[in-house]
């Protein structure tokens, strides 16, 4: 073994593996598998594997999740101003968004929960997005996202993928689950509780994980997930769906959690879980001291010997469609713009938009948050209404830009969330020789557009803005976000 890990969750391991233990060991011998899911928003998986930029082998519980394949990564040709050796995380199809790189497993739990376009769903500790992006996809981007995170600079990490991925209907938060339940109420068709825990499953690929392990952590863990877990019962509406998953092998944080929910909570039933081909085996409830007797087996372990991928369980769970109806909130319509505001977006529309994007300034669902405008999510309720003090909200819905005096400047955020048929102008770079690395690194271009934004495509991909100024591209891709290769 590479690395060493605590003998007493050795002990444990081998005390409930019995003769699976051997196997189970033997694949910390192994690397760590690394996993790419393709954003179907953008684009399908097929049309992503024509032009991947990695060697991929399909995975069995998610159609549009790949695992990568050892040295496999492909760099454009070298021409003295490359993307020089490009990894998945570095190559420009990355930066556009076309894939979120993500571990195997953790692809699971979206695929599971299912949910479906137009409805509403939050996902409650949503950093850094993977899970958050994978829902938003499987709605095509139809309906009500609520991404939450209680940790203030993960949240800001959460709203960079979001908006890399080109997510138009999350709203943002940075709050408790109690805080959530206290605005919403019994308001979401689909829940997703990824628990924090004590991370077992990761010990192949962190290190932190592996030093910060103690044998206390799974049962400390265990309270607090039990807790959050009463909080997302509170949040779901009757005939809903919870999934609650953690990335731990621990029975107190796992079967245990989820049989003492139900011993509280008979209005909720399991659901079962399969997957094609048996990827994932059954939970144990017979790890459990005191839950023996319920139907637990129906939740899912995903095991590192097993899969290509990491340790993962997922329960999903289902509320009676008869339970008692709890208070919820409403959907409201966004404010009306002021005259002068209206007449700045209207004249970016006119200018730099093209087919359905023409009429986003008659959108009644723009709102103006301080200076920055926003395309609020169908069926968004007001968060700011009154019952105490207003929710934490970095964004309330698709940022579009930010208003400035006598001018409306677009968000990175907007061009990744277009398509080359939104834009009146384009500025098209290849992915293969320079050009993308020079626009990534801020450089400007000669370009025969007209004066105006115009959308930098990659392959046929929004990748940025520029704004074309006498035959000159100034480059407008975020500062924060450059790649600096030299």
């Amino acid at each position: 073994m590479p690395f060493s890990l605590h003998p007493h969750f050795l002990a444990r391991m081998q005390r409930l593996l019995g003769d699976e233990y051997p196997g189970f060991l033997a694949s910390y011998e192994q690397p760590p598998t690394s996993g790419l899911r393709v954003n179907t928003i953008k684009l399908s998986a097929a049309q992503f594997r024509a032009i991947s930029p990695c060697a991929l082998k399909e995975l069995a519980w998610c159609p549009s999740g790949f695992l990568i394949m050892p040295g496999a990564a492909q760099a454009p040709p070298t021409d003295g101003n490359d993307l020089g050796t490009c990894s998945p995380g570095k190559h420009p199809y990355h930066a556009a968004g076309l894939y979120y790189l993500q571990d195997p497993s953790a692809m699971a739990a979206a695929e599971v929960l299912a949910p479906r376009p137009g409805e509403k769903v939050l996902d409650l500790s949503a950093a850094p997005g993977g899970k958050s992006t994978h829902l938003a996809a499987l709605m095509q981007n139809q309906g009500l996202l609520v991404a939450n995170e209680i940790h203030p600079q993960r949240a800001w990490d959460l709203a960079e993928n979001l908006e890399r991925c080109g997510v138009q209907i999350a709203a943002i938060t940075n709050e408790t689950p109690a805080r959530l339940a206290e605005y919403f109420g019994a308001f979401f068709d689909r829940v997703l509780v990824d628990a924090p825990c004590s991370g077992e499953g990761m010990f192949r690929k962190s290190e932190a994980a592996r030093r910060e392990w103690q044998p206390e952590m799974p049962a400390a863990c265990a309270a607090r997930q039990s807790a959050i877990l009463e909080q997302a019962a509170r949040l779901l509406r009757p005939g809903g769906r919870l999934a609650y998953t953690t990335c731990t092998f621990a029975p107190e944080e796992d079967e245990a959690v989820i049989g003492r929910f139900l011993s509280a909570h008979p209005e909720f039933s399991l659901l079962p879980i399969q997957v094609e081909g048996g990827a994932f085996a059954p939970a144990h409830p017979e790890w459990t001291d005191d839950y023996a007797q319920l139907p637990l087996a129906q939740a899912a372990r995903l095991w590192p010997h097993h899969l290509d991928g990491e340790g993962h369980f997922i329960a999903l769970l289902q509320k009676d469609p008869h339970a008692a109806a709890q208070p919820a909130a409403s959907a409201i319509s966004a404010a009306r713009l002021s005259r002068p505001i209206r007449q700045l977006v209207e004249s970016f529309c006119a200018h730099t938009l093209d087919g359905d994007m023409t009429s986003l300034a008659a959108s009644g669902r723009l709102a103006v948050v301080g200076t920055y405008l926003y395309l609020l999510p169908e069926a968004l309720p007001d968060l700011e209404k009154q019952t105490g003090r207003p929710l934490k909200v970095l964004h309330p819905g698709w940022w579009l830009g930010t208003l400035k005096k006598e001018r409306f400047e677009p968000s990175h955020a907007l061009a990744l969330g277009l398509s080359a048929a939104d834009a009146r102008h384009t500025h098209a770079i290849s992915s293969r020789g320079g050009s993308a690395a020079a626009y990534l690194r801020g450089e400007t271009f000669s370009s025969p557009a007209p004066d105006g934004w115009t959308l930098v495509m990659i392959d046929g991909f929004p990748l940025g803005w520029g704004r074309c100024v006498k035959g000159q591209l100034k480059n407008h891709y975020p500062h924060g976000l450059r790649q600096h290769t030299r």
